[in-house]
């Protein structure tokens, strides 16, 4: 136990002195923001465009918005802090291949199973504390601007896409305990990513793919029941594990 915590340690350091986390937080930080603010000023814009738009035969009438427009562009802005995640984290393994270090690590005693657990367990923490803060900070604006009661089921859609970052970050683990570079990394996990959105496309698939659970918008505003993704969620919930158990064989072959 004594050394999976030295190792985490060791991975919140790199992360602190090579500036990723600090990005991190920043990006999540702004994208908590950006979500009621975009809302907010959506009205003010439409004023502002409404001669220009009228001239061109459209009509602005007077906009409402409300905590459901905020929602809706948190749910949007998602997948851009999850790239951005995964752009930043993709060389958590690779950098420690090029140089060495691991070697250095595991002659000194350290076992490679606690190293893969303190690596995928601080990606896993990382993404849960920026989730969490960006939905917090929106959901602290919206109850000030408006009232988030109007969202059906926020907490399930907003776990639900949580565990969808969940199962990228663990294809990101997977992809890095045998590519020999970051943009492998990338290469792997986006293409079973899109392989599984292109599945989402054909109505027979569309319920039953992890990508189903991004589709937050459905859940806030009634228009689906949590039931229908429930087997989505236990079926994501699966690969995360599958994942990061056939990570643990792969890491142990890897040569270093």
């Amino acid at each position: 136990m004594r050394s999976l915590l030295a190792f985490m340690k060791k991975e919140w350091m790199e992360q602190i002195r090579c500036g990723r986390l600090i990005i991190l937080g920043i990006l999540f930080v702004l994208l908590g923001i950006m979500n009621p603010a975009a809302a907010k000023l959506t009205p003010w814009l439409l004023e502002i465009m409404a001669d220009s738009l009228a001239e061109s035969g459209i009509t602005v009438t007077e906009v409402t918005v409300s905590a459901l427009d905020s929602w809706t562009q948190f749910f949007k802005n998602l997948p851009l802090g999850l790239i951005a995640f995964v752009l930043l984290q993709s060389s958590i393994f690779t950098k420690e291949y090029d140089t060495g270090t691991l070697m250095l690590v595991f002659t000194k005693g350290f076992n490679r199973m606690k190293a893969l657990a303190a690596k995928a367990s601080m990606l896993l923490l990382f993404w849960s504390a920026g989730y969490w803060l960006c939905f917090g900070i929106t959901y602290c604006y919206n109850a000030y601007f408006w009232d988030n009661s109007t969202a059906h089921s926020l907490m399930p859609a907003a776990a639900c896409w949580w565990v969808f970052g969940l199962w990228v970050i663990t294809l990101c683990v997977l992809f890095s305990v045998q590519a020999k570079s970051n943009l492998s990394v990338l290469a792997g996990t986006g293409s079973i990513v899109l392989l599984f959105f292109l599945l989402g496309m054909f109505p027979q698939c569309r319920e039953y793919v992890p990508t189903a659970l991004t589709d937050g918008a459905s859940l806030i505003y009634g228009a689906r029941t949590m039931q229908v993704y429930l087997f989505p969620l236990i079926l994501t919930v699966i690969l995360c594990i599958f994942c990061l158990a056939i990570s643990i064989p792969l890491f142990h072959t890897k040569k270093l």
